[in-house]
């Protein structure tokens, strides 16, 4: 029996669509998606068309400020964590000793720390107002550099990069998306995404263009953009969080290193602690996907478990490809 409309999450809906963005869509190029039915590649890079409407909305309407903090990732490289981390980091005044009635205690940190593209400029309306909001500002995204609007480069505004081995990505959006097909869909198999994988698409993808365009723009502008590892900061988290604390301006005192504030804000942060929560067990995002979905290992080189050998010298010899000369390495 065919799925209902009223049965469709949000997230797989096209009704909503501006007529701008309807026009733009019909000029674009397109491949099959991973969950929705088709990708749209805008400014060389793949979009669902309702998160294209919102990259639209974004690079129309949104005016950065010089406090501003957004937190920029590939899909699935470790953002719900690091989002956590941001925001336990910049709100440490306000909670003292991180377990006492934290906001991160009963609300999924997608919510604390909103995607700019996605829950404002989709959930909400075209143009939400953002005066209400409090300085400094925390916004993730998953646009490219290239994307980003005009407002954010002009300003001081601070980008944070997060990224990922692209094999431990591909396997995590891999399960990430199949959670998100519908059962009359079923799920896709792993030779089929590797395959758009590897040829750039992906959501947000190409990855390996995603990741230069940060990667080159920390090396221009350092005070600018920080560019972080998911496997450096799962190996060494004191030592990113106090880095990601002096590049923001928001430096822990010899006070709150005595009080071992680092240890606090990890501890409330972990997967371990977060994952177990009621509200990441059953909330949902206003457009359906479930919370529970962003959280399944978190583990580096979980890719072992999953891809071939001859996937794995494939992508090997892409990645190598495509960072010559860039002096990036995963």
């Amino acid at each position: 029996m065919p799925t209902s409309q009223l049965a469709v999450p949000k997230y797989l809906k096209q009704d909503e669509l501006t007529q701008e963005c309807r026009n733009l869509l019909s000029s674009l190029p397109t491949e099959k998606g991973w969950v929705t039915s088709t990708l749209y590649k805008y400014q060389g890079f793949w979009h669902p068309c309702r998160h294209l409407q919102g990259v639209l909305s974004c690079q129309k309407h949104f005016e950065a400020q010089d406090t501003d903090i957004l937190l920029v990732s590939t899909p699935k490289s470790g953002t719900t964590w690091l989002k956590a981390i941001l925001f336990a980091l910049i709100n440490r005044t306000h909670f003292l000793k991180p377990h006492d009635n934290h906001p991160l205690l009963s609300n999924n940190p997608h919510v604390l720390v909103p995607f700019l593209e996605l829950k404002l400029y989709l959930e909400k309306e075209e143009n939400p107002d953002l005066s209400s909001l409090s300085s400094p500002r925390l916004f993730s995204t998953h646009m490219p550099y290239v994307s980003l609007p005009t407002s954010v480069h002009d300003s001081q505004s601070k980008l944070v990069y997060l990224c990922r081995n692209p094999k431990d990505a591909l396997v995590s959006l891999w399960f990430f998306t199949n959670k998100l097909r519908i059962q009359e869909m079923g799920a896709s198999p792993l030779e089929e995404v590797f395959e758009k994988f590897c040829r750039g698409v992906s959501i947000y993808g190409p990855f390996w263009d995603h990741v230069l365009g940060y990667w080159e723009e920390s090396l221009k502008n350092p005070k600018k953009v920080l560019f972080l590892k998911y496997e450096e900061m799962k190996e060494q988290p004191e030592v990113h969080l106090r880095k990601l604390a002096d590049f923001l301006g928001y430096s822990f005192s010899s006070k709150e290193e005595e009080e071992r504030m680092v240890d606090g804000i990890l501890e409330i942060c972990s997967f371990e602690n977060l994952s177990k929560l009621k509200v990441n067990e059953e909330g949902k995002l206003p457009s359906g996907e479930d919370y529970s979905a962003f959280f399944r290992k978190g583990e580096v080189g979980d890719w072992k478990n999953h891809l071939t050998a001859e996937m794995v010298e494939r992508l090997d010899k892409i990645c190598e490809e495509k960072f010559d000369g860039s002096g990036l390495k995963f």
